[in-house]
């Protein structure tokens, strides 16, 4: 057994073999397995291990496509079989809803040249005579749909990491791993300790129990999970061919070919949670007691879908455990409070993502980030406020909910609340639809009464009139928006201003009182954050970012040291704050202070402190929703009296709460871009039209990368659409993000952000195209269908900025 390592992977499932076969295709081949039983020991070997290619999210339906090209190569690469299986799968719609999404699925394939697309009732009949199509709306058809062999595949892993020079050690489970003063890693074990600078924890069932010998607790709950296997059935037997797996997500279930017979498992609502307080060492390759009256429900649904389920025997059931994320996504990533730490853990489809979080994991550990941004992934996403009652509800509502469709703009209740702030209970009086940001609850919208709750759909919901009164009351008047979910810091020292520019690409304000917004750039030269700094005296900052990414971009803070007597700290938690907007802020506002807001002596991208209504502020000038606004940060605890105070002050003259529904269409109104959505890794700034804010002439985190990046010619561009609503094919909905955009017959980009712009009344889209430019027609697949476009060369609103600086 080696005692030193490049990197040490704990769990012999099929995410820790590929993760250690990934490892040494990218060129570490020192490189140690430890399981602490059998290889697929844990969930792997029980596993129903389908495959599929699409997904809601692109990123993932390009992993799933790689993973699904994968098996077959793993096979002739090692000589183990995969058993590989590549019959089809058909989708099927029951509803409207359903119908949407698939279409939207099918025109994302056509984007991205995938294997996915229509067929009518007669070629799906031939395609699976055994289902009955009745009630289907729509079909879709996936021809490299299929499953794998989960000892197979996990072993073909393992025997094409062990080609490459990898270790794995069987029987040898960890007790310990112990970060040493260098930040490199001792994993313990009673056959010998390794020493590695990376410790991946892939240990399936048993995360948990691994990350808290780090001292990491992770967001992840079991559950038992079931289904059978029929006997033999006459009409497959006669069969020269093998059947397509069914993909009936409405009727809550899933289907395909096993033997001479059927598979069917089920997410059920009558769900079991499973070793809530820690999975048992000894467990391995046990099952649970059969349970099927549990999932009676959806079993009588796949019988009136395929009659042949009813009258087959049930030759074996299998009721095993998985264990979830509070969003069914793998918790992904390096833990950005420790050095050489990273975690896969809590994955659902495993076979049909193996291999994409394998190379995925590689990339960040050996090349330090991914190709592709997988904020979805990330174990940034949760924080330590993400804790076991949370868990369990979200894990609950996920297993019951699994083939529900994610709709867009979609918020859960369960849950919640996590964190409140002051003003929470008043906002809710007032009628706030609340949302979920990093979990912080935060206004979406505001009904006429209280306890009133968004509806779901792709089309326009019960939200969009009101949203609308609010955008035109803060371009008319005035609006007050809740900013409180902005990632706050301060940088505090003689270093600030040394450390600040060593780490964002802008050069960081001279002068007391002046801001400047600045990208924060990735590895591989994209954007991986956009912040506003303010200088608030000699030595001391005020940074303002995205409140969903505190943790991501916590990674990227500690690659530079801090100097001596400097200090960066987080006051998300200690302040809040508002948005004050529209053209009669400023008269509001200074009815509410002694301070002069006067153009000439408060202008844009200015700063003060100021006392608002007896309130110590931090006032901002500036406005994320591109009108004439301010920026108000005050400490916590005197959120509900400011709130109060500007409620108060703003209703005489028509000024009123806003919600984050609203910031939405108000921005893309501007052509704002959104972290996440418009600037993330993948983009290079030149694409974004932020490269006019890196400064060359001084050296700050990821220089090198940017600098070639800026040399390249832009791959797209960033694009403001205008859709036309006269067209019928898409009426009654808008662009929401993931819309294909095509001229003719070719795809020449895909939507980051839509809303409808209220105030100039028209359907918006920010999207990246290449090969159009601005006055062109496009077609954007709004509900999967193409919805006529042109792009805008200029934002409707206040294009030339006089209102935002007047």
């Amino acid at each position: 057994m080696r005692t030193h390592a490049q990197a040490v992977v704990i769990g012999g499932g099929v995410i820790g073999c590929s993760i250690l076969y990934h490892l040494t295709k990218l060129g570490w081949t020192d490189v140690v397995l430890l399981e602490r039983d059998e290889l697929t020991s844990g969930s792997t070997w029980h596993a129903a291990a389908n495959i599929h290619g699409l997904h809601d999210s692109t990123n993932i339906s390009r992993i799933q496509h790689y993973t699904m090209g994968l098996y077959k190569e793993l096979e002739q690469e090692t000589g183990q079989g995969c058993g590989v299986f590549q019959p089809g799968s058909l989708y099927l719609a029951q509803t409207e809803a359903r119908e949407h999404q698939l279409k939207l699925q099918a025109a994302k394939a056509k984007l991205y040249d995938m294997n996915f697309f229509e067929v009518d009732r007669a070629e799906a009949e031939r395609l699976h005579p055994l289902v009955d199509f009745d009630g289907i709306r729509c079909i879709m058809w996936e021809p490299e749909g299929g499953n794998v062999d989960p000892s197979g595949v996990t072993n073909a892993y393992a025997a094409g990491a062990r080609q490459n020079g990898a270790e794995i050690i069987r029987f040898c489970p960890v007790t310990g791993t112990e970060q040493q003063a260098d930040g490199t890693w001792i994993v313990r074990t009673e056959k010998g300790d390794v020493a590695t600078p990376w410790v991946v924890n892939a240990a399936g069932l048993w995360g948990r129990e691994v990350a808290a010998l780090a001292g990491v607790e992770l967001p992840l709950q079991p559950t038992e999970h079931q289904y059978f296997v029929t006997e033999t059935i006459a009409e497959i037997d006669a069969m020269d061919r093998r059947l397509p797996s069914v993909a009936d997500r409405d009727g809550e279930y899933y289907l395909r070919q096993e033997g001479k017979g059927l598979l069917v498992g089920a997410y059920e609502k009558d769900y079991r949670f499973w070793a809530e307080e820690g999975t048992p060492q000894g467990f391995g390759h046990e099952l649970f007691a059969d349970d099927l009256e549990r999932i009676e429900d959806n079993m009588m649904r796949a019988i009136d879908r395929v009659p042949v389920v009813g009258t087959a025997g049930i030759k074996r059931v299998i009721n095993g455990p998985m264990i979830w994320s509070p969003d069914s996504n793998v918790l992904f990533g390096p833990v950005p409070e420790l050095t050489g730490y990273f975690c896969c853990n809590g994955i659902i489809p495993g076979f049909s993502q193996s291999g994409g979080m394998g190379l995925l994991a590689a990339q960040w550990m050996i090349e330090g980030e991914t190709k592709y941004d997988m904020f979805a992934w990330d174990m940034a996403r949760y924080g330590t406020w993400a804790g076991k009652a949370f868990t369990k509800a979200r894990v609950g509502d996920q297993y019951a909910n699994r083939f529900k469709i994610h709709f867009p703009n979609e918020e859960r209740a369960a849950g919640r609340p996590v964190r409140t702030r002051p003003a929470y209970s008043m906002q809710r009086d007032m009628g706030a639809v609340m949302g979920l940001n990093y979990g912080w609850e935060h206004p979406l919208w505001f009904a006429d009464e209280p306890e009133v709750e968004d509806t779901d759909g792709f089309t326009r919901q019960n939200w969009w009139e009101p949203v609308g009164a609010e955008c035109r009351m803060l371009r008319d008047t005035g609006g007050i928006i809740d900013i409180s979910n902005f990632a706050k810091y301060v940088c505090k020292g003689p270093g600030a201003e040394e450390w600040l520019n060593a780490v964002f690409a802008n050069r960081m304000p001279r002068l007391v009182g002046r801001s400047c917004l600045t990208p924060l750039i990735s590895k591989r030269g994209g954007i991986a954050g956009d912040f506003t700094v303010t200088r608030l005296g000699d030595d001391e900052f005020w940074i303002i970012g995205s409140g969903m990414a505190e943790r991501y971009h916590a990674r990227f803070f500690k690659q530079v040291p801090l100097p001596t007597g400097t200090t960066f700290e987080s006051h998300t938690e200690a302040m809040c704050g508002f948005n004050v907007a529209g053209p009669q802020s400023r008269a509001m506002l200074q009815r509410m202070t002694n301070a002069s807001l006067a153009n000439e002596d408060f202008p844009f991208m200015r700063s003060a402190r100021i006392e608002l209504a007896g309130v110590e502020v931090l006032a901002l000038r500036v406005s994320f929703t591109g009108d004439l606004g301010w920026e108000l940060h005050c400490a916590t605890e005197h959120q509900a009296q400011l709130y109060t105070a500007l409620i108060e002050a703003g209703r005489d003259i028509g000024i009123g709460p806003v919600g984050s529904r609203a910031l939405m269409s108000l921005r893309i109104e501007k052509g704002y871009g959104s972290w996440s959505r418009e600037y993330s890794p993948e983009y290079w700034p030149q694409e974004v039209g932020l490269d006019r804010l890196i400064k060359m002439d001084k050296e700050f985190l990821n220089k090198d990368a940017v600098a070639e990046v800026l040399t390249q010619t832009a791959r797209e561009s960033l694009v403001l659409l205008h859709l036309d609503e006269t067209d019928t094919e898409a009426s009654g909905a808008d662009a929401t993000g993931g819309e294909p955009v095509f001229s003719g017959n070719n795809g020449v980009g895909r939507v980051t952000s839509g809303a409808y712009g209220y105030t100039v009344g028209m359907s918006l889209a920010l999207a990246y195209v290449k090969g159009v430019g601005p006055g062109d027609r496009v077609d954007v697949m709004v509900l999967g269908r193409p919805h006529k476009a042109t792009i805008l060369d200029a934002p409707p609103f206040d294009a030339d900025g006089k209102r935002l600086r007047g």
